[in-house]
């Protein structure tokens, strides 16, 4: 199933583009699962995260979100979600995500990193585009790389 996550990273309100290096203090990711049309977000987000915009180079992403907070909309499809066939947040509670290198592009920059979900570690990269006191993010993903599979009767 293909899986797409966006990223917005928001910033205190100083401005980032002024400073030398700042902190994400929040984030919103939401995500879509293309092949099932299904929209939703996730939260529960920490981050030890340093962005040095002069040097972009010289930044790191580290953070998590806890998958007990899925959210689609639909409270039979978020538990389901959240169980042992899917995610299994019992037993693997986070999603989490290291930047291994940070590279320039014209409007932005590209992460590339390890993204762990379910105890299974992929590279993978995240393209960001800077926009006033933000920063979005996107990637795209399949979820069965991960061990999550999601196949319905009479498709298969």
């Amino acid at each position: 199933m293909k899986y797409i996550l966006v990223f917005l990273l928001l910033f205190s309100q100083q401005s980032i583009f002024s400073q030398k290096k700042t902190a994400i203090q929040s984030a919103e990711i939401t995500f879509t699962f293309v092949s099932e049309e299904v929209n939703g977000s996730i939260s529960g987000f920490e981050s030890t995260s340093n962005i040095d915009l002069n040097d972009i180079a010289n930044s790191n992403f580290k953070g998590s979100v806890t998958v007990t907070t899925i959210d689609t909309g639909n409270s039979f499809r978020n538990w389901s979600l959240k169980r042992g066939k899917y995610f299994a947040a019992k037993k693997h509670p986070k999603i989490s995500f290291e930047s291994t290198s940070i590279s320039p592009t014209k409007n932005g920059f590209l992460v590339e990193g390890q993204l762990t979900i379910k105890a299974t570690t992929k590279p993978i990269t995240i393209n960001f585009t800077r926009t006033d006191t933000s920063l979005t993010g996107t990637t795209t993903l399949f979820s069965s790389d991960y061990g999550i599979n999601v196949i319905k009767k009479g498709r298969e």
